[in-house]
């Protein structure tokens, strides 16, 4: 049996997100929790990935060296509690080129399930916005929404989101996602 894949974003869900852009690994703080969260879906079998909008790039705020930086310290800091994520999709570009994987549309979630030859179907994607839960239809896969991040302005500016699966944090959405698995 293939282990289960479980998509994240990366601001607001895994670490603090920023108006004005995370642009170094210096800014680059964890949400309390988050980090043993993902040592959490490890630990239960779970491939664990992220697809993140870096528009940053595309807006020349910071560059392609500085956001795989940025992700070292992700991926060290998420090693140093015992976890791991099995790879990193973002979107480089600024929302006016009308690339086809800046979310809400779906090509990075198409990059993923033809990497690891899921039915994304039965996948949860974690975000804390009105975007992330448009794509996860648009797959489609099994929305969560957090209120960690924009996750509270995204509820109140769109109550019908209330009848997804809803949570305070990935830790807590975490708990949910492994007593379903």
């Amino acid at each position: 049996m293939s282990h289960p894949l479980i998509i994240l974003d990366r601001d607001g869900v895994i670490n603090y997100d920023s108006d004005y852009y995370i642009k170094s690994p210096e800014e680059w703080r964890p949400i309390p929790g988050s980090l043993t969260a993902i040592a959490q879906l490890n630990r239960a079998g779970f491939r664990v990935v992220i697809a993140t909008n870096q528009s940053g790039v595309g807006r020349g705020l910071y560059d392609l060296e500085t956001l795989s930086q940025i992700h070292e310290k992700l991926v060290r800091e998420l090693a140093s509690v015992g976890g791991y994520i099995d790879e990193i999709f973002f979107c480089p570009h600024h929302p006016n080129e009308n690339c086809v994987c800046r979310k809400p549309k779906v090509g990075m979630f198409e990059q993923i399930q033809k990497k690891y030859g899921t039915n994304l179907r039965d996948t949860f994607f974690i975000g804390d916005t009105f975007t992330d839960v448009q794509t996860a239809n648009a797959v489609p896969c099994k929305p969560i929404l957090v209120l960690s991040g924009h996750g509270k302005k995204t509820l109140e500016r769109h109550p019908e989101l209330a009848s997804i699966p809803c949570f305070s944090d990935l830790a807590a959405a975490v708990e949910y996602v492994l007593q379903d698995h």
